[in-house]
């Protein structure tokens, strides 16, 4: 990759300091004024359809998903397209099977929604050990490739700067998620969503200009430049022709990328049925549009840039948002150009930082609420005590998170990513749907939907090649892989609704209290009828 211009790394430090101390500033004046739970944890739901929209696509439309899916796109053509298609499907699925349930059934987190069950602790502490294992390889992930990203574009390659990348990034994260709270990220989000469009329309229309907006010759010139050839707009190419491997990974991105427990709790901040459908219909386009614009940068990168430039730069392409920008702006840019150049680094630093501070967030948030407050106390914290401990709990999230990522920076992400999938398609999914739609749903079959479906995904993902077998694996050097898919779900997603239906029959004996407690608020959680007294 060659490098970039000194005005252009020069003007994007400028821009990266500007946004911090911007984004910092509008946290702290849509902070919480005092120690009010509902504040903190849903912004009192004084969000618009629109802005909470805008922050719900921001939180689905991660790090990984721009960088990723453009770098799958620019490499495998067809296969990264499908990859999109499948994260908006996830959405929509949302959309029009949870939204309004969780709104109803929530207050401030998967475990308030699963508690309507039962007040069991056990549940409220397993739904805390799930979302952490679903979100903190997520943080970890886009904060471990922080480092190398941020220090291509500023031209610094020693190995201490990228450490220190990551440290400064994770400590912003921590801020963004200790004082904003649900409000201040989300206003985050949604400067990073409008940013992230404004740039991403621009280099497409650059793209498409190339080729007279054709888009036939702009994907024969994608297909030329990926050396696959006719492979490279045909189905198979990133999973070797495994069919059973690509609908593995296709099922557990439709049904574990939308009900990851970060994207879940922004339903809890709309203001009512009809505000989380509106908010939904804005989340939805949003999304539709990014990822149209993710496949024409993707196939705009392999036709400017080419596989093998692609490659060198990153194996998993992950840098091919910058080089195509590069690519199209020519060897000798003009000052609008450099401008143009610095609004895309500006969006991939917001991302990256909108990103972690969502999810930091969501985790923060479960630890103080249904470990601690809800699970391991028998009696009611007081307002202000328990945020002053999502508080430090974002700062233990956000520490540990800073010290992981700088030991794995070297190592493929993938596997983590893909983790995080997984687990939110095989125990979040079906834990949620179960809950909010089957009445004779019991506390055994709640449990065991959680604990088999995060289990089964960590077990089989040992047995991947993302984990070893491959050179982009964990352990390029060793292969123990015995699980045949790159990905869980087409094993892992049936055991945990097999799991979560075994564990219901069998405990039907002790299931009457249950469906009394579910049966009297069934009203409120699908249709929004007032919630009875005590409930």
């Amino acid at each position: 990759m060659n490098g970039f211009s000194s005005d252009a790394q020069t003007m994007s430090l400028v821009a990266f300091i500007t946004v911090t101390t911007v984004t910092l500033l509008l946290c702290v004046m849509t902070a919480p004024d005092h120690d009010d739970l509902g504040e903190f944890y849903t912004g009192y739901r004084s969000l618009s359809p629109m802005q909470s929209g805008l922050a719900v696509s921001g939180d689905y439309i991660s790090a990984a998903t721009v960088l990723g899916t453009i770098g799958v796109v620019s490499l495998v053509g067809y296969d990264g397209v499908v990859l999109a298609l499948s994260t908006v499907l996830s959405l929509v699925l949302m959309m029009f099977l949870l939204a309004e349930p969780l709104r109803n059934a929530g207050r401030f987190t998967m475990g308030d929604v699963l508690a309507r069950r039962t007040s069991d602790p056990a549940v409220r502490i397993t739904a805390c050990v799930v979302t952490l294992t679903a979100l903190l390889p997520l943080v970890i992930f886009q904060l471990s490739g922080a480092g190398d990203l941020l220090a291509v574009v500023l031209g610094f390659d020693s190995d201490g700067f990228k450490t220190g990348f990551i440290v400064c990034l994770g400590g912003l994260m921590i801020v963004y998620a200790a004082i904003g709270g649900m409000k201040g990220t989300a206003f985050i989000q949604i400067v990073k969503t409008v940013v992230l469009l404004a740039a991403s329309v621009t280099i497409c229309l650059l793209i498409l200009d190339r080729y007279d907006f054709d888009l036939s010759a702009l994907l024969d010139a994608a297909k030329e430049g990926s050396g696959a050839g006719d492979a490279y707009l045909s189905s198979g190419l990133q999973f070797g022709g495994d069919g059973l491997d690509m609908i593995s990974a296709e099922l557990t991105i439709v049904l574990g990328a939308a009900v990851l427990p970060h994207i879940t709790m922004r339903m809890f901040g709309s203001r009512s049925a009809s505000g989380v459908r509106r908010s939904m219909s804005w989340a939805v386009s949003t999304v539709v549009v990014m990822c149209l614009l993710i496949s024409v940068i993707g196939f705009g990168a392999a036709a400017l840039v080419g596989h093998t430039e692609l490659v060198a730069a990153d194996p998993q392409g992950e840098t091919a948002f910058l080089m195509v920008s590069q690519a199209v702006m020519g060897p000798d840019p003009s000052v609008g150009e450099t401008l143009l150049f610095t609004l895309v680094t500006t969006a991939i630093f917001l991302t990256l930082l909108a990103s972690v501070a969502g999810i930091t967030l969501a985790c923060a948030n479960t630890l103080a609420h249904d470990l601690i407050a809800q699970g391991l106390r028998r009696t009611t914290l007081p307002d202000s005590t328990e945020m002053t401990i999502a508080r430090a709990a974002a700062l233990g999230v956000g520490l540990t998170a800073i010290v992981v990522a700088v030991y794995v920076r070297d190592f493929n992400g993938q596997l983590m990513v893909t983790l995080s999938f997984c687990v939110g398609a095989s125990a979040v999914g079906p834990a949620l749907v179960y809950s909010l739609f089957w009445r004779r749903y019991t506390r055994t079959g709640l449990l065991s939907t959680l604990i088999a479906g995060t289990v089964s995904v960590l077990v089989l993902m040992t047995g991947t090649t993302l984990v070893s077998g491959s050179p982009q694996s964990v352990f390029p050097d060793s292969d123990f892989a015995w699980f045949p898919f790159t990905t869980t779900g087409l094993v892992s997603v049936p055991v945990g609704f097999l799991a979560g239906w075994l564990g219901t029959i069998l405990s039907q004996q002790d299931a009457s209290a249950q469906l009394r407690r579910y049966e009297a608020v069934e009203p409120t959680i699908l249709a929004g009828a007032p919630a009875p007294d005590g409930h």
